[in-house]
């Protein structure tokens, strides 16, 4: 059996929908999912709270922006 990558996130997909989908998938997903930084501290402690609402850890801050980044 032939080594394969690890896909991420997307690998629940399988082999289905194809490697361009799952690749932006997966992009998306580790944006949406990571720490971000946080404008009014500078600390990397921002994490996603529902679409468009991220919350900083470090501050207390609620901030809105995009629907998987605050960039």
């Amino acid at each position: 059996m032939a080594h394969k990558k690890k896909a991420g996130t997307a690998g629940r997909y399988g082999p289905r929908y194809g490697r361009k989908i799952r690749y932006k998938v997966r992009t998306v997903e580790k944006a949406q999912r990571g720490k971000q930084e946080c404008p009014n501290c500078g600390k990397h402690k921002i994490k996603r709270l529902a679409q468009g609402i991220f919350e900083c850890r470090g501050c207390g801050a609620k901030i809105t922006g995009n629907a998987y980044t605050i960039k």
